[in-house]
């Protein structure tokens, strides 16, 4: 029943070091639909400790908490405390639980007649009790998305950068010359290919290509190894795969990912600002914040989309993304920035999260988008995030090199 189950939760073993805290909304609960309010029996508090609302920890000294049935001491009656003077004896509570130890769960759907579901404050009673553990329930951190408000006094352009923003159009794609042309250069001809299987076609490389798709203008028994990775394949069938492509004047091994030439993608014309902030990442309170703010338009698909002619939407924009403004992070910004020129941030296909297709979506290299909490799995602290993001800017081809490369 409804005092059986307040039981349950409050119950402690009297002979342990530790304790629970009787916090309010673990014995004082009312119930949405009847309004009914369920008490612990006075007796029963009479071997827990409370926590007063100034954080003392004050055992009570006899069967009755002080206040409570005689009429007399300081502290009024359960009965008489309202939800406010509740909840802010429950925050004084945790505090001194989160201080001295005690583990806490955090509690979600924090909603209704009373701070935690009854059935849900049971069942961790039973649970933790069972363990001869004590517990404090607490409410679960919450998101944080966006720094505090920064005017334009306090923002700074990022030292060694150029400009606060650049701009991308359609133009900004570079085209290669014909397929067999851009091929010649990464390419050695195999008088005697192995004796294995072409991994584009699945046909023995000792064999005609077996691609049955628009003939190429080469031979399809001719095999070709790529001079970096090493790796062979029928000529025929590295045509038609760069045909399939963006035709940047590049080339990606399909087994290895090794890149030929400058790697460019199919993002949509836009804005990419970047400057620095006075606020600290979690996890970064040493240095300030990098913000980048990326804003693209709905607009029309090109040749390069997926769907030519058709419109495409752009959800979430502008979205605002974080970098620490560490050495480490500053790198990561003109990598970035690398990306950004060569379209490779955003791509147009079909959302993962909503299904929605002939939308604007990131392109394999991951942003932190969650500026004071990591609730999404998109926030700080990461320690591991901004080596991850170097490594998926690399397997885009973009590393220091290409920094040098842009100078040129």
């Amino acid at each position: 029943n409804w005092d059986a189950g307040a039981g349950v939760t409050a119950q402690c073993p009297s002979g342990m070091r530790s304790f629970w805290a009787l916090k309010p909304f673990l014995y004082v609960m009312g119930h949405r639909q009847g309004q009914f309010r369920g008490q612990l029996p006075e007796e029963a508090l009479g071997a827990y400790s409370c926590v007063t609302a100034d954080g003392a920890v004050s055992p009570f000294a006899s069967g009755s908490p002080p206040g409570v049935g005689s009429g007399k001491g300081s502290r009024p009656s359960l009965g008489t405390l309202n939800r406010s003077h509740l909840q802010r004896l429950a925050i004084a509570q945790s505090r001194v639980l989160i201080a001295s130890g005690v583990p806490t769960v955090p509690v979600k759907n924090l909603t209704g007649s009373s701070p935690v579901n009854p059935a849900l404050a049971g069942i961790t009673g039973i649970l933790m009790s069972a363990a001869g553990l004590p517990v404090c329930l607490t409410r679960p951190p919450k998101l944080v998305l966006h720094p505090p408000p920064v005017s334009k006094s306090e923002i700074q352009s990022i030292p060694g950068i150029s400009h606060s923003s650049r701009k991308t159009t359609k133009k900004q794609a570079k085209k290669g010359k014909t397929p067999e042309e851009v091929l010649k250069k990464y390419l050695q001809k195999v008088r005697h290919p192995p004796d294995e299987d072409c991994t584009i076609c699945m046909e023995r490389l000792s064999a005609p290509s077996g691609y049955k798709g628009p003939q190429p203008a080469v031979k399809p028994d001719l095999v070709g190894k790529l001079v970096k990775c090493s790796h062979v394949f029928h000529l025929h069938c590295l045509v038609a795969m760069y045909n399939n492509g963006n035709k940047d004047g590049s080339l990606q091994c399909p087994t290895c990912k090794t890149i030929y030439g400058v790697k460019t993608g199919t993002q949509p014309p836009g804005k990419m600002e970047y400057h620095i902030i006075p606020h600290a990442l979690p996890g970064h309170a040493d240095c300030k914040t990098i913000r980048i703010i990326y804003n693209i338009p709905p607009g029309v698909q090109g040749p390069e989309h997926p769907n030519p002619g058709k419109s495409f939407t752009a959800r979430g924009f502008p979205r605002h993304c974080y970098l620490p403004d560490s050495e480490k992070g500053r790198k990561v910004l003109k990598l970035l920035l690398v990306a950004w020129d060569r379209r490779l941030i955003f791509a147009i296909g079909t959302s993962s999260t909503t299904g929605e297709s002939d939308t604007v979506i990131w392109n394999e290299i991951h942003h932190k988008t969650e500026f004071g909490s990591n609730l999404t799995g998109h926030g700080y602290p990461d320690i591991n995030y901004l080596d991850n993001v170097l490594a998926e800017l690399a397997a885009q081809g973009i590393t220091e090199e290409s920094l040098a490369q842009e100078k040129d």
